[in-house]
């Protein structure tokens, strides 16, 4: 049985830990150095269900007012994680931006997300609550997560839920607790 493919796009302001979050799920590691993403594509096989998922995760190069949304990631994305730093106001407000874009551009609201807000281990610095968080992601009509991608905490979490949206959005069914399996 041949693996699936599905494409999660990694969304967000610069500097805010999209690349950061993609390599913990992929390779496991924190990388402390800091070098803008144009884009990358990193790949993973998930098992959810039974079936092989060849998940691809486009790190895309950061957004902002200029470029908040590359007309490229509306077309063959599966799913989309939208991600802010919760140490930054200016980043909550561009993935609020960026899913309105999104929206207009795949003329559908019923899109697989998660909104996730990275650097949690930022507490002292934090100026996005939980709540704003999850009042924004229910309005998004997404799932919602805090991150720390240095610690790894829940960076795997977010392209586990979001490969479970695409596949229940798909009529794959659900959440399954006992289905997803990192291999």
């Amino acid at each position: 049985m041949s693996a699936k493919q599905r494409k999660i796009a990694v969304m967000g302001s610069r500097s805010v830990g999209k690349s950061s979050l993609a390599l913990q799920f992929v390779q496991g590691q924190f990388v402390d150095s800091y070098d803008p993403t144009i884009e990358n594509t990193f790949t993973k096989i998930l098992k959810y269900k039974g079936q092989e998922y060849e998940v691809l995760v486009v790190d895309t190069a950061g957004q902002d007012e200029y470029s908040i949304f590359p007309t490229q990631y509306s077309v063959d994305i599966d799913g989309y994680v939208l991600v802010y730093s919760i140490d930054s106001e200016q980043s909550f407000d561009v993935v609020q931006i960026i899913y309105d874009k999104l929206i207009d551009l795949i003329g559908n609201s019923n899109v697989p997300l998660i909104l996730v807000g990275n650097k949690n281990d930022l507490k002292n610095d934090r100026r996005v609550t939980q709540d704003q968080g999850r009042k924004v992601a229910g309005d998004m009509n997404a799932l919602f997560l805090e991150t720390c991608a240095k610690d790894n905490q829940n960076a795997s979490d977010i392209f586990l839920k979001s490969l479970m949206q695409i596949e229940k959005a798909d009529g794959g069914g659900g959440e399954d607790k006992k289905g997803c399996v990192i291999s």
